[in-house]
């Protein structure tokens, strides 16, 4: 009879599963380390991307704000013109410049700010601003864009002034007279003569006196929130600056 002999494997000591456990936990944990530093390298450099390119949108948008605020200083200087020579013994004979003057009170779009805020709709749509890791610099970029959203609301506002301004502006126009300060891309051209005003414009003088009130002041408004909103851009742009060391 044929005796067979079985080979016994020797049994592994538990300290043995424990170290392959522990090189396995270890394995995966440099992973998880490794993919989690790597989420990190790629969310700040997302961070700095944002920043960089807030910082442009903001320069941008200073750049506008001086215009219009420039620019709001001569429409003031000339809706205080107009109040000077309609008002004037001499209006008559002055109405060439009164005409003209007339025609910049509708015209507001060379006035009003539309903010350059490509990065800042990423930032709230996108979820762009969990990035950024510096509270002091995550609430300045929420409250210049509330600011922003102040001056733009004053808009609306100052467009409904301007329409009922044009419901009396026809008692002291001759609306064909009017007309011809245009030239064909609408742009104010001044004439070399003096059209009439309506005859019985001294009747409702008061009244577009009071209307012409209102016009100035909305662009006294506008031009102090816009200034408002430079300071705040201003100081924002310094923020970003210093805290992501950039020059």
């Amino acid at each position: 009879m044929e005796v067979h002999t079985h080979t016994h494997t020797a049994r592994k000591k538990w300290t043995h599963y424990f170290w392959e456990f522990l090189m396995l936990f270890f394995a995966v944990f440099a992973g998880f380390l490794a993919e989690n530093q790597r989420e990190h390298y790629v969310e700040h450099l997302r961070e700095k991307q944002f920043i960089n390119s807030l910082i442009n949108d903001i320069k941008v948008d200073t750049a506008r704000l001086n215009r219009i605020i420039s620019n709001r200083d001569i429409r003031e200087s000339k809706l205080d013109s107009l109040t000077n020579l309609l008002n004037s013994d001499s209006a008559s004979r002055l109405t060439k410049d009164i005409y003209f003057l007339a025609t910049t009170i509708p015209r507001i779009t060379l006035f009003q700010f539309t903010p350059n805020d490509g990065t800042m709709q990423q930032l709230k749509n996108a979820g762009g601003l969990r990035l950024i890791r510096n509270y002091i610099v995550t609430d300045s970029i929420i409250n210049y864009d509330a600011a922003v959203r102040i001056l733009l609301r004053l808009d609306d506002q100052e467009q409904h002034i301007i329409n009922i301004q044009r419901e009396i502006a026809p008692r002291i126009l001759n609306g064909l007279a009017l007309g011809n300060f245009s030239d064909k891309d609408n742009i104010p051209v001044r004439l070399d003569r003096n059209p009439p005003l309506m005859p019985d414009y001294k009747t409702s003088l008061n009244e577009f006196n009071y209307r012409l009130v209102s016009v100035k002041n909305v662009n006294k408004g506008y031009r102090r929130e816009a200034r408002r909103l430079l300071q705040q851009a201003t100081n924002l742009l310094n923020i970003l600056k210093e805290k992501y060391h950039i020059k």
